[in-house]
């Protein structure tokens, strides 16, 4: 199983590259750091170091208060975390993320 990730800009209109995040996994009533990344100029992340990845309860936790701090702007929510559940071994799990200082959005989606 693959999990991707892609961030977008709402307030500059474009990828949110550099922005870094994190993959947790939950096990046993916590959550377990699995790896860290940083998005591309695409605002993508593709791969999570090489982390072989089942079926289970997973989050990303997305810095977006770094980010913003380095365009000048405080943004109302420090981290973006967004929780999913993987069903199928073999589907790759699509996270996307609209954000902006004051909000956000998410998409999730497999391909399989």
């Amino acid at each position: 199983m693959t999990i991707t990730a892609q961030a977008m800009d709402s307030v500059y209109g474009r990828s949110a590259a550099g922005l870094r995040a994190r993959l947790e996994w939950a096990r046993d009533g916590s959550w377990a750091s699995l790896a860290d990344a940083e998005t591309d100029a695409e605002g993508r992340i593709d791969d999570w170091e090489g982390r072989a990845l089942g079926r289970g309860l997973y989050r990303i936790v997305f810095d977006s208060d770094q980010y913003y701090v380095g365009f000048g702007v405080n943004a109302a929510y420090s981290e973006i975390s967004v929780v999913f559940r993987m069903h199928d071994d073999f589907e790759t799990c699509q996270i996307q993320v609209l954000m902006s200082p004051h909000s956000y959005s998410t998409y999730f989606g497999t391909l399989v």
